[in-house]
C-alpha cells in the first residue's frame, strides 16, 4: 500500500508536503471533514488528488472553473488518476459517456459545477457509487461574505446531505475568518468542523503601490516597471478599454506584449496564453479572468494598472508571481479616479429585485421576440445601453440557476415560476451592494498604505511566515 508521501514522490515529483497538506490528508482519510485554505500556488490539488488515488470510492470536486476543468482533468490523467470532468461545455453525448463510465466504477475523480445537481442523470450516476470525498473548491463562492459570491453554490449544503453528508473538504486561497465560518455554516458543517490555514505570506513576494494622475503618467510608470523587473510580467487591467489604450501606447514605444481579453475569440484567447506560457519573458495585458489556473513558476512581476474590487482578488492575482520560489514583486499604480470603475461595477453587476422581476416578465410575455432578437431586444425593453451594465447578464444567470428559468440561450429559454424567496428580498440585495463596498474600501485603504504587505497580513488575520514546502 502506497503511503501519501509516496504518492506525492513519485506521482507529483516532489519529495515533501507544504503545511497544510498533510496535515488535510490524513484528516480526510479519517473520514473527518475540514476546511483549508491555501493561498494561490500552494497546490490545493494535492489536497483531494492525493486521497482520491487511494480510495476505492469516487472523489467529487465541484468548481466554477468551466475553461479550467480540462487542463485540470489532463493533468490529474497524466499523474495516475482515473480523472473526468461534466459541464455544459460538453456535448450530450460526452456527458453521457462521462456519467456512464462513473457509474461503472472507472472514474475515481470527478470534476463537476454546482448546477449538475439539478440533473437526474447526475444524481443517478454519483449515487451508483460510494462517495470518499465531497470537495467544494473555490469555497469563497459560497459565502455571501466571499469576494466572488455565487448563487449557484447556496444549494451545496442541500446537495451534500442528500449525499448522506459525506466526508466534506472545502478549499479556497483566501478567506477571511468571518468568511470561513460563513462557509461551514452554508455547508451544513459543523462550526468545530477542523480548519486548516496556510500562512498567507509570501515571504519571496515584496508588493509596493505608486500613485498615479491620468494615462500618460500611468503609461511612463508601466514602461519603467517593464524595464526594471526583468523576466514574464502581467498587467491586469479592469477595463479592456484602458488594456487596448496602453497597448496601443506600450506598441508605439515598442515594448512587445501579448493581450488576453474577453473581446478577443476564443482561439485569439488560447493563442495569447500559449504564447504567454512558453515565454520566458513575455509581457501579458489581461483582464482578471486570465491568471486561473496558468502554470507558469517564473512569473517576475504582476502589475495593476487599475485598483482590483478587493483585498481578497488583489492578493489572488498578485499571488500568480513568483511560484518558483524567486523573488517576485506585485505594483499596483493607484490613480483616485479609478476607484469609480469600481463603483459602476458594484451597481451594475447586482440586478435589484426589481429588475429580476421586470426582467422575467418581459421574457416570458415575449418569448417570440426574445427568441428571434436575443439580448438585443431585452435590453431594449429594460431602456439601458451602459457598456458597463451587467444586469441584464447576471439578471438571466440568476434566474436560470435558481430554476425560476430554463435554457441556456435566447432560442431555448422556457419560463418555469416567477421569482421568489432570498433573491427577491430587498434587505439582501441592499446588504449585498454594502458588503462589496465594504470591500472596494478595504481595498482602497490598502492603496494608500504605507506597508501593503504588512496590511494584507493583517487583513487575513495570519501573522508572517517563512515556511517553504511544495
Amino acid at each position: 500500500m502506497q503511503t501519501p508521501q509516496d504518492i506525492l514522490r513519485h506521482q507529483f515529483g516532489y519529495e515533501s508536503f507544504r503545511f497544510p497538506q498533510e496535515e488535510i490528508i490524513t484528516h480526510v482519510q479519517a473520514d473527518q471533514s475540514a476546511l483549508g485554505v491555501l493561498p494561490t500556488g500552494f497546490g490545493k490539488s494535492i489536497c483531494f488528488q492525493v486521497p482520491a488515488m487511494m480510495s476505492e470510492g469516487l472523489t467529487l470536486v465541484i468548481s466554477p472553473l468551466i475553461a479550467l476543468m480540462k487542463d485540470q482533468v489532463d493533468q490529474a490523467c497524466l499523474k495516475g488518476v482515473p480523472a473526468a470532468f461534466i459541464n455544459s461545455s460538453q456535448s450530450r453525448e460526452e456527458k453521457q459517456s462521462v456519467l456512464k463510465k462513473v457509474a461503472d466504477g472507472k472514474i475515481k475523480l470527478l470534476y463537476a459545477t454546482p448546477e449538475r445537481f439539478r440533473k437526474s442523470d447526475f444524481w443517478q450516476a454519483i449515487q451508483a457509487r460510494p462517495l470518499s470525498l465531497f470537495v467544494v473548491d473555490e469555497a469563497h463562492c459560497i459565502s455571501e461574505w466571499g469576494h466572488d459570491f455565487r448563487p449557484d453554490y447556496t444549494r451545496l449544503g442541500e446537495a451534500r446531505q442528500r449525499l448522506g453528508n459525506p466526508p466534506t473538504l472545502a478549499l479556497t486561497a483566501t478567506a477571511t475568518p468571518e468568511v470561513r465560518e460563513d462557509i461551514l455554516k452554508q455547508l451544513h458543517l459543523s462550526p468545530e468542523t477542523a480548519q486548516f490555514v496556510a500562512n498567507v505570506d509570501r515571504p519571496n513576494l515584496q508588493l509596493h503601490a505608486m500613485e498615479v494622475h491620468g494615462l500618460s503618467e500611468k503609461v511612463r510608470a508601466l514602461f519603467a516597471l517593464c524595464h526594471h523587473n526583468p523576466g514574464a510580467k502581467i498587467i491586469y487591467f479592469s477595463l479592456i478599454q484602458t488594456l487596448q489604450q496602453v497597448s496601443r501606447e506600450l506598441s508605439r514605444l515598442n515594448v512587445e506584449h501579448v493581450v488576453y481579453h474577453g473581446q478577443l475569440t476564443s482561439s485569439e484567447r488560447r493563442a495569447m496564453q500559449n504564447r504567454f506560457l512558453y515565454d520566458k519573458s513575455a509581457l501579458m495585458l489581461a483582464t482578471p479572468a486570465f491568471g486561473l489556473g496558468i502554470n507558469k513558476p517564473n512569473i517576475r512581476a504582476v502589475i495593476h494598472a487599475e485598483i482590483p474590487g478587493s483585498v481578497e482578488a488583489y492578493y489572488q492575482e498578485v499571488g500568480r508571481a513568483g511560484r518558483d520560489g524567486d523573488p517576485a514583486v506585485g505594483e499596483l499604480l493607484f490613480d483616485a479616479d479609478d476607484i469609480a470603475i469600481q463603483m459602476d461595477f458594484i451597481k451594475w453587476s447586482n440586478p435589484d429585485p426589481g429588475f429580476l422581476e421586470r426582467t422575467y416578465n418581459i421574457l416570458c410575455n415575449n418569448a417570440d421576440r426574445v427568441k428571434s432578437e436575443g439580448l438585443d431586444f431585452l435590453r431594449q425593453q429594460l431602456n439601458f445601453y451602459n457598456s458597463r451594465d451587467f444586469r441584464l447578464e447576471t439578471a438571466l444567470n440568476t434566474l436560470e440557476r435558481f430554476g425560476f428559468i430554463e435554457g441556456q440561450t435566447p432560442e431555448t429559454w422556457v419560463c418555469v415560476e416567477p421569482p421568489s424567496g432570498d433573491i427577491m428580498e430587498e434587505e439582501l440585495y441592499k446588504k449585498r451592494l454594502q458588503q462589496q463596498h465594504q470591500k472596494l474600501l478595504a481595498m482602497v485603504t490598502l492603496a494608500r498604505s504605507e506597508n501593503i504587505k504588512e496590511n494584507v497580513l493583517e487583513y487575513f488575520n495570519k501573522p508572517p511566515s517563512n515556511e517553504k514546502g511544495v
